[in-house]
């Protein structure tokens, strides 16, 4: 069964790594994404800005975001490069319903799809989004870790947590409605969730985040978010980060059931996704028996043997992600 994840950080890993897309040792590489069932890959253009100097002391953080946009274009530069006659980076929703309408279940091609990990590299220039539009990004991560142009990141200060987006952040929210790009709320603060919810026309997803009331870290959703997100018409994708999935120790894949389970009783079965976070993070950090893309299939399994029906793992697969993209770009 073909499948679609909504985040992995490979493609900033191995630029950093100096690495291959093709073949590595990391999570994540075509050859094994091929292998392992992928119709498509949402692969992040994931920046630090701490790593240029973010925070620091006399920091120039308008040169520092340039910076961080700079190496972004580079990302999306090195995926362009990657691609042959069996990866291709997808622009349109036709592509994805090609791939995933196949009669046969062995992908003969894989999908990329770029997105923006750090909304903050648009630097308050709107000219941007379109420039990242235009090089195929149909994604876009809001904030990571820090305060940015747009809004606040999710925190375990409180008086961080209730900020919402920015007067620029409003408007990009506008404008990416306008151009058909998926709004991803992974990363950001309450507050600017429900400004999200708020001034989104189209349907939103937080492509890496889990429930909340199973763990309780700033990084995942309340029951009430999830609810929102649910009847808006989003996607939220379950990530495979331990400590986002359990208070201690490494997780199993029960863990990654229940965070299912209790998602898709939040938000409804067609509201949940795979959002692995594969290569954002220590691989001794998955869950035990899922520490790479040959492991999907078990998740799947896991699913069956605990009574979702086929009809609800292909949505939990790839079709929620799949109505998403038409219902967005």
């Amino acid at each position: 069964m073909k499948w679609i994840d909504m985040h992995c950080d490979t493609l900033s890993e191995i630029i950093r790594q100096r690495k291959e897309l093709k073949r590595n040792d990391l999570c994540a590489d075509l050859e094994r994404l091929l292998r392992g069932g992928a119709g498509a890959q949402f692969f992040a253009c994931f920046v630090n800005a701490a790593r240029y100097g973010l925070n620091t002391k006399d920091a120039d953080e308008k040169m520092i975001w340039d910076q961080a946009y700079w190496n972004v274009l580079s990302m999306i530069g090195r995926a362009k490069r990657e691609q042959n006659e069996r990866f291709e980076i997808a622009v349109e929703p036709e592509m994805i319903q090609r791939q995933l309408w196949a009669e046969t279940d062995e992908s003969e091609i894989l999908y990329g799809i770029l997105t923006v990990e750090e909304g903050g590299v648009l630097n308050g220039r709107m000219e941007r989004l379109g420039e990242l539009y235009d090089r195929g990004v149909r994604l876009m991560t809001l904030t990571w870790n820090y305060t940015n142009c747009i809004g606040s990141p999710n925190s375990r200060n409180p008086a961080v947590m209730e900020k919402g987006l920015t007067e620029f952040g409003i408007n990009v929210i506008e404008q990416m409605n306008d151009k058909g790009m998926i709004i991803d709320v992974s990363h950001l603060s309450d507050g600017g969730f429900w400004d999200c919810i708020r001034y989104s026309r189209a349907p939103i997803a937080a492509s890496h985040s889990n429930a909340r009331m199973l763990c309780r870290h700033p990084r995942n959703l309340t029951d009430e978010m999830l609810r929102a997100l649910g009847e808006k018409g989003g996607v939220a994708g379950v990530n495979f980060y331990s400590p986002f999935l359990r208070e201690k120790g490494r997780a199993q894949l029960s863990d990654l059931v229940l965070h299912i389970r209790h998602m898709v009783n939040c938000a409804g079965e067609d509201a949940v996704a795979l959002g692995s976070d594969f290569d954002g993070f220590d691989p001794a950090d998955c869950p035990e028996g899922a520490g790479s893309v040959l492991d999907v299939g078990k998740v799947f399994s896991s699913l069956k043997k605990n009574g979702f029906t086929q009809r609800q793992i292909e949505k939990i697969a790839r079709d929620n992600v799949r109505r998403l993209i038409e219902d967005t770009w």
